[in-house]
């Protein structure tokens, strides 16, 4: 492990201890990463915890908007990967192949899409699943119960509904840090 990740280690295990926090499950080896319930700006930070508590520098989708002046450079720093909404498939396409390279590979991607409560989550996880090969891992942060870390993995199927099954049965009972925000587990490829 390179110097800088057992920093980022220490780092996290750290603040999970001050914050009073358990970590649970086991970091996958490689794959998409879905972090929900999506609430709030602090996601991001806690996301990155959550990975580098396993030693782990995951890739995080972020929209493109954030990467402008001084934040951009952090973000990048920190394993953000810029997001245009309006137009994602080039994007896709980069990750895909790097994803395909054989090298490990991670992830993270808040499914909402919004911090806001919406009514549909993102496909593009299982889309990205289903082109790689790689699993999809649940990951999370849940203030009431003081814990976080990582839930079920599974390969994405072609049973769409199935597969969004194992999600909600897992954030069933996860609040995220202002449960209002949260939007439920549901694609528009369901209706």
């Amino acid at each position: 492990m390179s110097q800088q990740r057992r920093v980022r280690r220490a780092v996290a295990r750290t603040i999970t201890r001050v914050m009073r926090y358990e970590m649970v499950g086991e970091v996958p080896p490689t794959g998409i990463l879905v972090g929900a319930p999506h609430t709030s700006n602090w996601d991001f930070i806690t996301m990155l915890l959550v990975m580098w508590h396993g030693g782990e520098h995951p890739r995080v989708l972020v929209k493109q908007q954030l990467f402008r002046g001084p934040l951009g450079w952090v973000i990048r720093g920190l394993g953000g990967v810029p997001l245009d909404r309006e137009n994602p498939a080039g994007v896709v396409r980069e990750l895909v192949d790097e994803a395909r390279s054989g090298e490990s590979f991670r992830l993270v991607v808040a499914a909402e899409g919004t911090r806001s409560r919406g009514t549909h989550w993102k496909s593009g996880f299982l889309r990205l699943s289903r082109e790689t090969g790689l699993p999809v891992s649940l990951a999370f942060f849940d203030p009431p119960t003081r814990t976080m870390g990582f839930g079920p993995t599974f390969h994405a199927s072609d049973d769409v509904r199935a597969d969004m099954d194992v999600v909600r049965d897992f954030y069933a009972d996860k609040l995220g840090i202002r449960p209002r925000n949260a939007t439920p587990p549901l694609l528009r490829e369901e209706d």
